[in-house]
C-alpha cells in the first residue's frame, strides 16, 4: 500500500465545497478530531481503536461503532441473531485491540416501524450471547424510528496494564497476527454471487470470531503496538505505520490461506492471498513485538517493522501493493 495522502491539519484547511467522497473517510476524521479539544481526563483521544480516559486513578477504554443495513449487513444474508453477534463483536474487538477487556455496552437501534419485534428480540439475544463471551453487560441504549436499520454501539472496558496503542511500533519489531483473516471477505464474495458455500466462510461473514483472549495476552507479552483488522490487513496496518512513524513489510509465505479461500478464489478467478491481505470484518488482531519478545501462542509472525524512509508505508515482500488495501467508506 502506498503512503496515505496528507490529511488536513485542521477543519479550516478543508475547502467548503469538498464532499465526503472528495476527502475520504480518514481525512474527514482527521478534520473532525481537530475540532474537539480534549480535557485533562483524556489520556488518548480520537485516532486509536478506543479512547483512554482517566476516572480517579483508573484508565477507562471507550469506543463507538455503527452498522447500517445494506451497507454493513443484509437481512437476506444474515439472521437477526447474526447481526447482533456481529454488532457486539466489532465493538468488543476494539477494546481487545488495546489489550483490554470490555465490561459494559450501550446500544442504540433505529429501525422502520414495520420491522417485526421478533427481529429486534433475536438481534438482542445474539448481541447478548456475544457479550457473554467476555463477561460484558448491556447497560442501556435507545430505540427510535428510521427508514433502515441502524445500530450504534458504545463499549466501555479496562486494561490490567497500560493500553497498547497503534503508535508504539519500532524498527526491528516483528509483526504478528492472531485470529482468522480473509474468511469474512471470502464469505462476502460467496454471498454476493448468490451462493451459500463454503459454509465456513459464509458463517465467518455472518458471525466473526475475534480472538478475545489474544489482546490481553499480547499486552502482557510486551506488544509495542496493536489494532484489530476491521477494514483490511494492509489498510489497517497503514494506520499503525502512520501512527508509529514506521514502515511494515509482510511476508506472503507467512500468511495462512485456508483451502476454503482457495476454492472461492478458483471459482471467482481471483487471488486467495488478496482476500487475506485486503479483506475485513474478521477482527483478527495484528500486533508488533520486540524481536526478542516471546510472542504469545495465539499469534504467528507474518512480517517486520522497518524504518519509515521517505514516508510510512506497508509492503508485501518489499513491494508496494497495487490497488486498495481494504474497505473504504467513501
Amino acid at each position: 500500500m502506498a503512503p496515505a495522502d496528507p490529511s488536513p491539519s485542521s477543519a479550516r484547511d478543508v475547502p467548503r465545497d469538498a464532499t465526503l467522497a472528495d476527502l475520504g473517510e480518514f481525512s474527514v476524521i482527521d478534520a473532525l478530531t481537530a475540532i474537539f479539544e480534549q480535557g485533562e481526563h483524556v489520556d488518548v483521544g480520537p485516532g486509536d481503536d478506543a479512547a483512554v480516559l482517566w476516572c480517579d486513578d483508573d484508565q477507562v477504554l471507550v469506543s463507538t461503532d455503527l452498522m447500517v443495513e445494506d451497507r454493513h449487513f443484509r437481512r437476506a444474508w444474515s439472521e437477526a441473531a447474526d447481526v447482533g453477534h456481529r454488532a457486539a463483536a466489532q465493538n468488543l474487538s476494539d477494546i481487545n485491540a488495546m489489550g483490554g477487556r470490555a465490561h459494559s455496552l450501550t446500544v442504540g437501534l433505529a429501525a422502520p416501524p414495520d420491522l417485526p419485534v421478533a427481529w429486534v428480540l433475536d438481534f438482542a439475544r445474539g448481541f447478548a450471547e456475544e457479550c457473554a463471551l467476555v463477561g460484558a453487560s448491556v447497560v442501556g441504549g435507545d430505540l427510535t424510528r428510521a427508514d433502515a436499520i441502524v445500530v450504534a454501539v458504545t463499549v466501555i472496558g479496562r486494561c490490567r496494564i497500560d493500553p497498547v496503542l497503534r503508535s508504539g511500533a519500532e524498527p526491528g519489531d516483528v509483526v504478528a497476527i492472531a485470529g482468522r483473516q480473509g474468511w469474512a471477505a471470502g464469505g462476502l464474495a460467496v454471498l454476493s454471487r448468490g451462493f451459500r458455500s463454503p459454509r465456513a466462510l459464509v458463517e465467518a461473514h455472518r458471525r466473526p470470531q475475534p480472538p478475545y483472549d489474544a489482546g490481553p495476552a499480547a499486552a502482557d507479552a510486551g506488544a509495542t503496538a496493536m489494532l484489530d483488522v476491521s477494514d483490511g490487513l494492509l489498510g489497517d496496518l497503514a494506520h499503525l505505520a502512520r501512527a508509529s512513524g514506521v514502515s511494515v513489510d509482510l511476508r506472503r509465505d507467512a500468511l495462512e490461506v485456508p483451502d476454503a479461500l482457495r476454492s472461492v478464489a478458483a471459482a471467482t478467478g481471483s487471488d486467495p492471498t488478496e482476500l487475506v491481505l485486503t479483506g475485513g470484518d474478521d477482527h483478527a488482531l495484528v500486533a508488533t513485538f520486540p524481536a526478542d519478545a516471546e510472542v504469545p501462542a495465539a499469534f504467528r509472525v507474518i512480517g517486520s517493522v522497518l524504518a519509515a524512509g521517505d514516508a510510512p508505508a506497508v509492503t508485501v515482500d518489499g513491494v508496494v501493493h497495487e490497488g486498495a488495501g481494504g474497505w473504504t467508506h467513501f
